[in-house]
């Protein structure tokens, strides 16, 4: 796979092993986002040690474990009984010579001895001191990894030096994955979301559209079973979650909503809502204006652009789709796709507004930027500066026609209905359009309002 970006992290690591002193980073994230990708490319020009745990017996994978540290230090293997002293040879070695060691899916590890955090704490804390080496620990179960490594009962816990949470591609940074013009990207995007591992699957010479049916709708391909796959790594039993992450890709975005499409209860449903955030399958969302610990005015949303693709279009259709995949493109996915890309085109405006702020585009630096919505009443984006009493409010259309006054002159209204700094407060209004804007509405706001059809979207991206 092809290594893209990750400029922040690879940096991260290198200060770490740059700091002539012990350190000890945790990198983990969910699966196909790129963490052995990131440990690879930065070991591949220092003096390191890649341990992949495997799901095996015990001994065999200390064995592993042991011949991989003597056969970086030139050694001939010592003859090691038990994982106390695998971690006590892994210590000595820290100790006396400058290098990398990273464990990958360190979870499996700990599946097989769950003593594995309180051997390494010994080894950080007895032979940390005196090396000048770095430990890193790399996990996709996300639970394991903040239970046993980064949680407070871990023996292991205060012991990181640093930890990588990583993320999947914003759209900036997966623009470079994607060779398709923008209105394209933007919709491709919107199917693989930024994961790279689903990014680099495409074959971007072939249309989207065949992409789609070859990758996602191909129940030969990686992609038609990867999310249920992805759930039965961190649950046992998958079943109500599965029920719950359709009910919200398809519309339910209420606890109220989700409840009703499930049969869940809202006692039980917060649970899964939490279980689900904690696994970064599901995001909460309030009006920007308002708290996030306080307001009950939450919006739930699948975290993932091919998540939320598939629970949309592929699971409600499974059967279909095994009998004939091409009407399933035609009469399910074609006609409602542009309703599922407005979505996503919406959060790719927000990073616009994000570089618009860095770079000073904006007349304000927003400290807060996001959605809003009080009632029937919504607006895409709205920003916040409480410093200056300043008020970003912004919409964002993908259709194929180009916007006109109508548009303006709603949000022109709707801004009356936020109720923020409402006594003496500066508005600035700004417009996000697939396909660009009437002559009229350039002649009456145009000179007053920021205007962004793609090619400017292209532009501040």
């Amino acid at each position: 796979m092809t290594f893209y970006d990750r400029a922040d992290e690879l940096a991260a690591l290198q200060g770490e092993f740059e700091a002539n002193q012990f350190g000890f980073v945790v990198v983990y994230g969910r699966r196909r986002v790129g963490k052995t990708e990131l440990l690879k490319e930065f070991c591949s020009d220092r003096p390191h040690v890649y341990h992949l745990a495997s799901q095996e017996a015990e001994q065999r994978q200390r064995q592993k474990f042991v011949e991989a540290i003597a056969a970086h230090c030139e050694e001939r293997v010592p003859q090691i009984e038990t994982w106390d002293e695998a971690f006590e040879y892994l210590g000595e070695k820290l100790a006396t010579n400058q290098f990398v060691f990273v464990i990958d899916e360190f979870p499996y590890l700990v599946e097989n001895n769950a003593s594995i955090p309180s051997y390494l704490q010994s080894v950080v804390d007895q032979y940390g001191p005196n090396s000048q080496s770095l430990l890193v620990l790399c996990g996709s179960s996300i639970s394991v990894m903040e239970s046993e490594v980064l949680g407070h009962e871990s023996p292991l816990y205060g012991r990181r030096t640093a930890q990588i949470d990583l993320q999947p591609f914003d759209f900036r940074t997966a623009r470079s994955a994607i060779s398709y013009e923008l209105e394209s990207s933007i919709e491709s995007y919107a199917v693989t979301g930024g994961t790279p591992m689903y990014l680099t699957l495409f074959d971007y010479t072939q249309s989207l559209e065949d992409n789609i049916r070859q990758y996602v709708l191909s129940n030969t391909s990686v992609l038609y079973n990867e999310p249920e796959f992805l759930l039965r790594t961190e649950l046992r039993n998958p079943g109500r979650y599965l029920s719950i992450l359709e009910a919200i890709a398809t519309g339910h975005t209420t606890p109220k909503e989700i409840s009703g499409a499930t049969g869940v209860d809202s006692g039980p449903l917060s649970q899964y809502l939490q279980t689900l955030r904690r696994l970064r399958f599901v995001t909460r969302e309030v009006p920007v204006t308002a708290s996030q610990k306080k307001s009950k005015r939450s919006l739930y949303h699948v975290a993932d652009n091919f998540l939320s693709f598939w629970f949309r279009f592929i699971e409600p259709n499974r059967s279909s789709i095994e009998q004939a995949p091409k009407l399933v493109f035609e009469d399910v996915i074609r006609p409602s796709f542009t309703h599922h890309v407005a979505r996503v085109f919406e959060r790719i405006c927000i990073e616009a507004v994000w570089e618009g702020i860095r770079t000073d585009r904006f007349d304000g630096r927003y400290s807060q930027v996001g959605r809003w919505w009080y009632g029937e009443e919504e607006i895409d984006i709205v920003g916040l500066n409480p410093n200056d009493n300043r008020l970003l409010l912004a919409e964002c259309k993908w259709t194929t026609d180009p916007v006109g006054t109508a548009l303006a002159e709603n949000l022109l209204e709707k801004a009356h209905s936020v109720r923020w700094r409402t006594g003496d407060r500066h508005q600035e209004f700004a417009l996000f359009s697939k396909s660009g804007f009437t002559d009229e509405l350039h002649e009456q706001f145009g000179d007053e309002w920021h205007l962004f059809g793609l090619s400017e979207l292209e532009a501040i991206l």
